[in-house]
């Protein structure tokens, strides 16, 4: 055998193979310095700006600009450098100048506009991980829950553990007392009276590291609300007071992924399938020492909880099956509460089913406050074609921006942010136009009428935004507010506020790690001029 192998090897015919690291194209000449910056170096749309750099003569008529990514209009060229005029939608990034298909990269601009960070929020250093949430609380403080272990570099030597307290311009509030925290994602918190109320997917927090399913109450200082009771013993035991959450409710099966105040009540939605309550006055099988025994009912996706943790049952649960109705044909649904004006007490649900209660819904529908059906929302339409990921309202105008990898709406071709009127009829009057390399997640129209939108995307209607763009009230690019360069991440909420000196601002928070071209992590604050 191994002569045989010796004599296929000799007569094998050898074999060269080309250099594979072959010489590249020769350059085209043109040098630009990085080093050297613009002048000025920052403007707006409309300002003229010299670059430096060399070898451009030989190109002079086949020159192309570019302010991140957007064509600029070139004024003069040299052998200094080459003069240039912003154009109305650059946003801050990097330049360039191509030949043909040939780009050379050159220093950063800094295009100037009425959206900017705000210098008055302190907490620069953000979170590590994702913000869910804030909650403007009563005493003139926000509470931050996440996914988190730190916040603004404070949680460095003892970790924050996805909740934090912060004053209003972000500095972090060492005096609400969480211990160490949740030891999972806080996805929402709400607050009724002087309680808070978080859920996510957690099991523990504080010293509490049992007895925790997704939800629990806490007090107004952080520290969990518990109760002292008695467990089972034997006669000739003597009686043991052990500490449990005084808030005996919680879900099964999922995540709750919002909490809400309706009527003084709890009520949660998500992606769980049972209610759980505990019992801590039974004896184990062998009747030596007390136990913990879990009750579950059956209640999918949606329910409404009174202050003890005891399952209201008159929302939503069926007494005949001793479960709740079959809900969305779907493992988890979104929503939004409204909490004021016509609809208060409305829970508007959207997400990725088809079905609802076994009727056929186009991936929204809106429930009265009794947890029914609500007919007045769209009433018999089809609805969305495909999933919603995202939908926000406006009060002052009455109306749902809506965005997701839908097509059309109710049989009407759509872009994929849509505003709907209150009864969830089409408002032709806003058109989005097309986006290029990703698609929006967020949308939230404000108090002044723009559009915020927020996602994945690179190009609107062909224009370079990089995941981030303000519209007017009619869906085209507002002139003025798309200076702020490249975004990356993805954004959970946006909220309208003010900045330490009143000027109108937007607190930010996700989980992203870039805002206008610059390190951010998951919370800032912008101001609008």
């Amino acid at each position: 055998m191994l002569g045989l192998l010796s004599m296929v090897s000799c007569n094998e015919e050898t074999k060269f193979f080309g250099e594979p690291y072959v010489e590249g194209t020769a350059g085209i000449g043109i040098t630009l310095d990085r080093t050297q910056v613009p002048v000025p170096a920052s403007g707006k749309p409309g300002t003229e700006v010299f670059v430096r750099a060399s070898g451009l003569m030989p190109y002079q008529d086949r020159l192309t600009f570019r302010i991140n990514g957007e064509k600029a209009e070139i004024k003069e060229v040299t052998e200094d450098g080459i003069r240039v005029v912003v154009p109305t939608f650059a946003s801050t990034g990097i330049t360039s100048i191509s030949v043909e298909d040939m780009v050379v990269f050159g220093p950063e601009f800094d295009v100037e506009g009425n959206v900017m960070l705000d210098p008055t929020f302190v907490a620069t250093g953000g979170a590590n991980g994702l913000v869910s949430q804030v909650l403007y609380t009563n005493d003139g403080k926000m509470l931050v829950v996440g996914e988190f272990t730190n916040y603004d570099n404070k949680g460095t030597v003892r970790p924050i553990n996805r909740i934090a307290s912060a004053f209003l311009d972000g500095a972090y509030d060492p005096a609400f007392r969480v211990g160490t925290g949740a030891n999972g994602l806080l996805s929402s918190i709400v607050q009724i009276g002087d309680k808070y109320f978080i859920g996510g997917s957690f099991s523990g927090y504080a010293q509490q590291r049992a007895n925790i399913s997704n939800l629990t109450m806490l007090n107004s200082n952080g520290t969990i609300d518990t109760m002292g009771i008695q467990t089972w013993r034997r006669p000739n035991q003597e009686d043991t007071t052990q500490y449990f959450p005084r808030f005996n409710g919680g879900f099964h099966g999922g995540t709750v992924t919002e909490v809400y105040n309706q009527q003084n009540k709890v009520l949660v939605t998500g992606g769980f399938r049972y209610y759980v309550s505990r019992q801590y006055d039974k004896a184990n099988r062998l009747e030596t020492r007390d136990t913990v025994i879990v009750d579950s009912i059956e209640m999918r996706q949606i329910a409404r909880l009174n202050l003890d943790g005891t399952l209201d049952k008159t929302y939503r649960y069926d007494d005949g099956t001793g479960k709740s109705p079959v809900g969305a044909n779907s493992s988890t649904v979104s929503s939004l509460y409204h909490d004021e004006g016509e609809l208060n007490g409305k829970l508007l649900l959207y997400g990725r089913f088809s079905k609802f209660d076994d009727q056929a819904v186009g991936r929204i529908l809106r429930l009265n406050a009794d947890g029914t059906i609500d007919e007045t929302f769209n009433a018999g339409q089809p609805g969305f074609d495909f999933d919603v990921y995202g939908v926000t309202y406006n009060q002052a105008t009455r109306k749902y921006m809506v965005c997701g990898y839908f097509r059309t709406y109710n049989g009407t071709p759509v872009g994929q942010v849509v505003r709907l009127n209150e009864d969830g009829s089409l408002d032709d009057s806003f058109q989005a136009h097309s986006f290029t390399n990703g698609l929006p997640n967020y949308a939230l129209q404000l108090e002044s009428g723009r559009v915020l939108v927020l996602g994945s995307f690179d190009l609107y209607n062909n224009v370079m935004r990089n995941g981030i763009m303000f519209l007017d009230a009619a869906g085209n690019l507002e002139e003025g507010y798309n200076n702020i360069g490249t975004f990356n991440g993805r954004v959970t909420n946006v909220y309208e506020t003010r900045s330490a000196d009143n000027k109108p601002a937007l607190l930010i928070v996700g989980f992203f790690d870039q805002f206008n071209g610059e390190p951010a992590n998951s919370i800032l604050r912008v101001v609008l001029n």
